[in-house]
């Protein structure tokens, strides 16, 4: 089950922080903290990995939110789109263990925000993905300089680091459609 519940509180509070004057630069770290839960674990009692990317939307909402951004999908009627992920795990997540997500912006190109998120619990990591997402508008991916546009930013001028680089030029190699059957 989505967990609706944890989403909706932590979109009131990413509200009520931007209400407080706490907004998020687009270059900022938000966190966001939950606790696990049965309806997260697996049968080793631990966080089903995809429970893990579904966690994750609860992060980049709260980024999506406290930067000003979502406030641009409404006023646009665009939408966002998670279009390639790559995700490492290093650390079980308990049951009732206590998660810190941070989400930030690490790179930015014409057309893609690439985002990364990560999973923490007593001050260690956990899990790290990194994001391919988009702005889109009637289906379509628009260029970023739109929204920067939109968010009164001139340009994103930070250097994207070079495994992030190297992971989106071995997406860009990436065989699609996949092949047919397997053999």
């Amino acid at each position: 089950m989505y967990p609706y519940i944890r989403y909706t509180k932590s979109i009131v509070d990413a509200i009520i922080n931007n209400k407080k004057g706490q907004p998020l630069a687009f270059d900022h770290v938000s966190e966001v903290t939950v606790r696990c839960s049965f309806t997260d674990i697996d049968p080793m009692f631990e966080m089903n990995n995809g429970r893990v990317l579904t966690v994750y939307d609860i992060g980049r909402t709260d980024f999506i939110i406290r930067t000003g951004l979502a406030k641009q999908l409404l006023k646009n009627r665009w939408g966002m789109v998670v279009a390639g992920s790559t995700i490492q795990y290093r650390k079980r997540i308990r049951l009732f263990d206590k998660v810190t997500i941070k989400t930030q912006l690490v790179g930015m190109d014409e057309r893609w925000l690439y985002l990364e998120h990560s999973m923490w619990v007593k001050g260690k990591p956990c899990s790290s993905v990194l994001l391919r997402t988009g702005v889109t508008e009637k289906g379509r991916v628009i260029e970023m300089a739109r929204v920067l546009s939109a968010l009164g930013l001139s340009a994103w001028d930070t250097p994207t680091e070079p495994w992030i680089q190297d992971w989106i030029d071995s997406d860009k190699a990436h065989r699609w459609p996949p092949m047919g059957e397997m053999v």
